[in-house]
């Protein structure tokens, strides 16, 4: 096939981009012809709440990405479409997660399939975003009016789908990084990370963010009585920092604060380090935090909210919990007793076979055969 893959990639950072970017070489290695369509403007510095979107790292050399699309400028939306139009892919695959790309998406997907050849299909992580706007609803309609298929991730996602759009639709669990490298030695992450290696810790990890949690996380930490045990909180603040630091003050050296973005390369070491990771999420749909744990076999501990459930089976990878200070607290304190922490890594070097990069591209053909 001749595939056009539009969202994020290089030189953008997150998961959003690694997850653009592992598609298209599972595609090349089956023999497709596959070029990407970035962004040169993918967020206006006064809507973006961190400090940079974009690495310094190199280009990978082993993809064809182009930056060619502007998130703000419809002259640019219909250009990109027109040439999309002309190039005539079999497939235009793009990766929704938020409507304010709803415009450009939308726009260039109603060009580009004008041909009577391309197709358009999404694989959606959200359709209600988490932070919510007057315009979600007719930005959501103009978009997803505008594509022939989708691969969901949660059934919650599937729900909400269903008001927008008729499309053929097939479920595929969001699959498992691999690209932040292998597990590494405790003591060698410990080093790395400046910690010391006779003390025990629990990880948060991501964009701080007010649906994620950290709140409900610290409350909980104020109540856990084990000796030797401290919580690491690392991620970006996507969000005023003010309101969590009264807790942070209370809790002392008991947490330990990378409040930044953590670059690709030093993720093994914060998830060799954890004993597990702590995901106390009021609202989601996934997260593509808990496949970064299956790649480093770190059990979890999730809320019971959107389709967590469905990808860390309660008391097999880890602990689903209600969404409350006493539910993550109870959970906290299970992990250490009997034998369940090393039960739980057994557990997910089986249980992780079932996200695979191969499995999620098979559903996205299969969709784009159905279309």
């Amino acid at each position: 096939m001749k595939i056009v893959i539009l969202g994020p990639a290089h030189p953008y950072r997150g998961g959003l981009a690694s997850i653009m970017e592992t598609m298209a070489r599972e595609y090349i290695s089956r023999g497709d012809e596959v070029v990407i369509y970035t962004f040169s403007l993918q967020y206006p510095s006064l809507l973006f709440p961190g400090k940079s979107q974009t690495v310094d790292t190199p280009a990978p050399k082993d993809l064809h990405i182009e930056r060619i699309v502007n998130t703000c400028n419809p002259i640019n939306w219909i250009t990109v479409g027109n040439r999309i139009r002309r190039e005539a892919p079999d497939m235009v695959l793009m990766k929704y997660w938020t409507p304010f790309m709803a415009p450009c998406f939308g726009t260039i997907a109603r060009i580009a399939r004008r041909n009577g050849v391309t197709k358009v299909i999404c694989q959606i992580d959200n359709v209600e975003p988490h932070e919510h706007h007057i315009t979600d609803r007719p930005f959501n309609h103009y978009y997803l009016g505008a594509v022939d298929g989708f691969v969901y991730m949660s059934e919650q996602v599937h729900g909400e789908l269903k008001h927008y759009s008729s499309a053929p639709a097939l479920f595929s669990p969001h699959p498992m990084f691999s690209n932040f490298g292998n597990r590494v030695e405790r003591t060698e992450a410990c080093r790395h990370l400046g910690l010391d290696a006779n003390v025990d810790y629990l990880l948060f990890f991501g964009l701080v963010r007010e649906y994620k949690g950290l709140d409900i996380l610290l409350e909980a930490w104020r109540k856990v009585r084990r000796d030797g045990l401290k919580l690491i909180v690392a991620g970006e603040f996507y969000e005023s920092k003010e309101k969590y630091e009264p807790l942070l003050e209370a809790l002392g050296d008991r947490v330990i604060l990378h409040d930044r973005f953590v670059a690709d390369e030093d993720v093994k070491y914060y998830f060799s380090v954890a004993d597990a990771l702590v995901l106390p999420y009021k609202t989601a749909t996934q997260s593509g935090v808990t496949q970064i744990a299956y790649n480093f076999c770190t059990p979890m501990i999730v809320t019971e909210v959107g389709g967590l459930p469905e990808i860390v089976p309660d008391d097999r990878v880890g602990y689903v919990c209600p969404p409350t200070v006493e539910g993550v607290l109870d959970s906290i304190e299970s992990l250490y007793k009997d034998d369940n922490l090393t039960r739980f890594r057994q557990n997910i070097v089986t249980e992780r076979k079932r996200f695979s990069w191969s499995a999620m591209c098979d559903r996205i053909t299969e969709v784009l055969n159905l279309a």
